[in-house]
């Protein structure tokens, strides 16, 4: 398996360099910064060596977060040589500490001076370009996470704003272009980061060419050359990134491509002809629609485990699609729609100082098995930049803002054994519940909504007659990037026409719940 190549050459952007000490939040500093068109990659401090930068040459340099003590012998360190480079730089919260520890400065611990939520930063008597739009109200709003904090600027820097816990909030030594701060401005909790973000991109006199009108024409010409003539299989769930890597991928290669959609029988209501249709009918793509819902329900058939749900959906999806791509002569090209979180989270703290780093199925997982070499056009993108994308590529606005679906689907919206006749009521259900959210005009502010069937039967009452059907949960939450949700406020009215129009429309339910429960401690799915 090769390497990777049908993406943008990053060389032809200017580029930011964020090295990552190990903050739960990095990737928000890469997203701020796409958001205001910057091309900027992260990279762990460990791969950061003198040769790197060199090769990797960053017009300016971000350093992050992280959990570590720089106060501790043998914490994360940048190279010395980021220093000498001539670029600007910013360091953030540990970014900061380390800077003022490398150049001079003094960094202690506790004593009474960490800061931890919501602080107010109040600005110095000297100017400072970084804080253009800033202190208009005579002080700021920002986030705060340190135990540790600076206790002596290093030589050539001065202070420009103080918290009540953090006397060197804000410093710089603008000779040399270095900023740093003690807060998190990547995070929404300082509402006038982005301008802080923008004035440090002015001031490394970024050209701010990184949209997604040239992302296309890039990655559209970096296909051709990877691919040349031969065919390419792609994995079509109807998701967005599967949906706009196969778009993406069709303008380049047209009929050189083949989609496989494999229908596993556990896809919400009229999914598949949707999905077909839309690239089928609409887009022209080639499309093989794979109907194998016998397949998986019958392996599914009295298992309840959900771990062993997700296990046998997986093994199945593999089997079936390397059935259908053994049928198709000349493929030698598997497309996969991975994100640049997903290589991020993959590679970035192998034993290194982030507390919980997962590793992600679509880096290196299906093509060992299948012996074919990857296309990955969205790997250099966040799922806001895909999105954009997709608008691009002129995808239908009904498919680039659907709510994420997992890939098990409806298995694990069906706790305990699933069944046929459960999953056609669990089916109609979401159908009316996604209706019903859509009427009201709240679809969009949602992050993901579904109903779940549960594993028990409770008494009703419907006319004059008894009735002992299943009970379902509504679930809707909201998001930034699914790593913690809050469920969405419905008002008691929409809960309760909710619940009579799914009561009344589909035959098998009689009780209706709202889960209202966070992630953590919960997750937004049920199983």
């Amino acid at each position: 398996m090769t390497t990777p190549a049908a993406v943008p050459d990053p060389a032809d952007h200017d580029r930011l360099l964020i090295i990552d000490f190990g903050s739960q939040v990095t990737q928000l500093i890469a997203r701020r910064l796409r958001e205001l068109n910057v091309y900027c990659e992260i990279h762990p401090y460990q791969s950061v060596t003198e040769a790197f930068l060199s090769g990797f040459a960053p017009k300016a340099v971000i350093f992050s977060g992280g959990p570590d003590s720089v106060t501790r012998d043998g914490s994360p360190r940048p190279p010395r040589a980021v220093y000498d480079m001539g670029v600007p730089i910013l360091g953030i919260c540990y970014g900061q500490q380390v800077m003022m520890q490398d150049l001079g400065g003094e960094v202690i611990s506790g004593h009474g001076t960490a800061e931890f939520g919501r602080a107010y930063v109040t600005p110095s008597e000297a100017r400072l370009p970084l804080l253009d739009g800033w202190f208009s109200g005579g002080r700021e709003q920002v986030w705060m996470s340190h135990g540790d904090h600076v206790s002596r600027l290093a030589p050539g820097f001065e202070v420009y704003g103080t918290s009540p816990n953090a006397p060197f909030a804000i410093t710089a030594d603008p000779s040399r272009n270095f900023y740093a701060v003690q807060f998190h401005p990547e995070v929404h909790h300082t509402p006038n980061g982005r301008t802080l973000y923008e004035n440090f991109i002015r001031l490394a006199g970024f050209a701010g060419d990184w949209t997604m009108a040239a992302y296309r024409e890039e990655a559209v010409q970096a296909i051709r050359d990877q691919v040349g003539r031969a065919k390419v299989i792609c994995a079509l769930s109807g998701g967005v990134d599967s949906s706009v890597a196969a778009a993406l991928i069709h303008e380049a290669v047209g009929d050189q491509l083949t989609c496989v959609f494999v229908d596993h029988g556990l896809l919400r209501q009229d999914e598949a002809e949707e999905v077909v249709g839309m690239f089928r009918d609409h887009m022209n793509l080639h499309v093989i629609h794979a109907e194998e819902q016998d397949r998986f329900l019958t392996a599914l058939e009295g298992v309840s485990d959900p771990e062993v749900k997700r296990k046998t959906i997986g093994k199945l999806f593999i089997d079936v699609f390397q059935h259908y791509a053994d049928q198709i002569e000349g493929a030698e090209f598997l497309a996969q729609g991975t994100l640049y979180p997903d290589v991020i989270e993959s590679v970035s703290f192998s034993g290194g100082p982030s507390v919980t780093i997962k590793s992600h199925h679509n880096v290196g997982g299906l093509p060992e098995k299948m012996g074919l070499k990857l296309v990955e056009p969205l790997r250099e993108l966040f799922k806001d930049e895909v999105r954009a994308l997709g608008r691009e590529l002129g995808l239908p606005d009904s498919f680039i803002g659907r709510h994420p679906f997992p890939g098990p689907g409806l298995a694990i919206r069906c706790p305990g054994e699933i069944t046929r006749q459960k999953l056609d009521i669990l089916r109609k259900a979401d159908a009316v519940y996604i209706d019903q959210i859509r009427r009201h005009g709240l679809y969009d502010e949602i992050w993901q909504a579904f109903v779940a069937i549960l594993p028990v039967r409770t008494v009703g009452v419907m006319g004059d007659g008894r009735t002992y059907d299943y009970a379902c949960a509504l679930r809707a939450v909201t998001s930034v990037d699914g790593m913690t949700a809050d469920y969405y406020p419905f008002s008691h009215d929409f809960l309760g026409e909710t619940a009579t129009r799914i009561i009344n429309e589909v035959k098998g339910i009689n009780r209706v719940t709202y889960d209202i429960t966070s992630k953590p401690p919960g997750t937004i799915e049920w199983e």
